[in-house]
């Protein structure tokens, strides 16, 4: 009957130490666990928080103009954006337009001379339509008036870089325009701010900041978004020029060349 205790002690004792090894080992579990989450909640929340902070950091800056804008008076801030995005629209269109008039002309010129002499005129001029630019355009008329005469291809060259030096400068006063009245529409709500300070003052019969503040901000803000957007305007004016510029002087350089391969042309083919 011993043994038979001395067993059952043995086997209860066996199933009991696992339990009390789970019981002694859940606590710390639980614990970890707890500590897992909390830091996993606080890695989310700040997550959350730089997630939320970059949003309204660029809502910021929409909010700060908005704000300038409305505190300028819409009035006189609305005419100096609407001259900034029409100067903004002609200037985008005038650097399109360069850029694709824009050529390699050393490569046309050695197209349109082989061409010149292996093929004749016509293959020459084909050449020369295939190409864009102005100095394809020139090209193309000189050797369309070959068979009058080089004073024919000379006068048609001048005539129609003329035409053509006239398309690369359309709509550039339109710029300058734009730089000349955007400041100047900035100055006129600066007087019409300072006039409303000055009546305010003479409502009241005192002068206190607080009556002159809004009609110095207006007049402030107004000068400030004027010559913001002349300034704009200005580094594109000034852009535009300087490839006009160089557009012109690659057409120059290249009639001359012209000129100079059909007088060879027109000597090697007895004329």
């Amino acid at each position: 009957m011993k043994k038979v205790f001395a067993t059952a002690l043995l086997v209860a004792l066996a199933f009991q130490a696992p339990v009390i090894a789970q019981d002694a080992a859940a606590p710390a579990a639980t614990e970890a666990s707890a500590t897992a989450q909390t830091a996993d909640t606080a890695v989310a929340a700040e997550e959350t928080t730089e997630a939320a902070a970059a949003p309204a950091e660029e809502a910021s800056y929409t909010q700060v103009f908005k704000k300038k804008f409305i505190e300028g008076d819409p009035i006189w801030m609305a005419p100096v954006l609407l001259v900034l995005i029409i100067g903004l629209a002609v200037v985008i269109e005038r650097l399109l337009y360069l850029t694709f008039a824009s050529a390699n002309t050393t490569k046309l010129l050695n197209e349109v001379e082989a061409a010149l002499n292996k093929g004749g005129v016509d293959a020459a001029m084909k050449v020369a339509y295939d190409n864009r630019g102005p100095v394809a355009t020139l090209i193309y008329q000189g050797l369309a008036h070959y068979g009058e005469g080089m004073d024919m291809v000379d006068k048609s060259i001048v005539a129609v870089g003329s035409v053509e030096n006239g398309k690369l400068e359309r709509n550039i006063t339109w710029i300058a325009l734009f730089i000349a009245l955007a400041p100047m529409l900035g100055f006129l709500g600066t007087v019409v701010g300072m006039i409303q300070a000055f009546d305010a003052i003479e409502a009241a019969g005192d002068i206190s900041p607080t009556l002159v503040a809004g009609g110095i901000k207006v007049a402030l803000l107004t000068t400030v978004f004027g010559l913001i957007a002349a300034m704009i305007l200005q580094v594109f004016y000034n852009l535009i020029l300087s490839m006009v510029d160089g557009i012109v002087n690659k057409m120059e350089d290249a009639s001359i060349s012209f000129l100079d391969m059909m007088i060879a042309f027109d000597k090697k083919n007895g004329k």
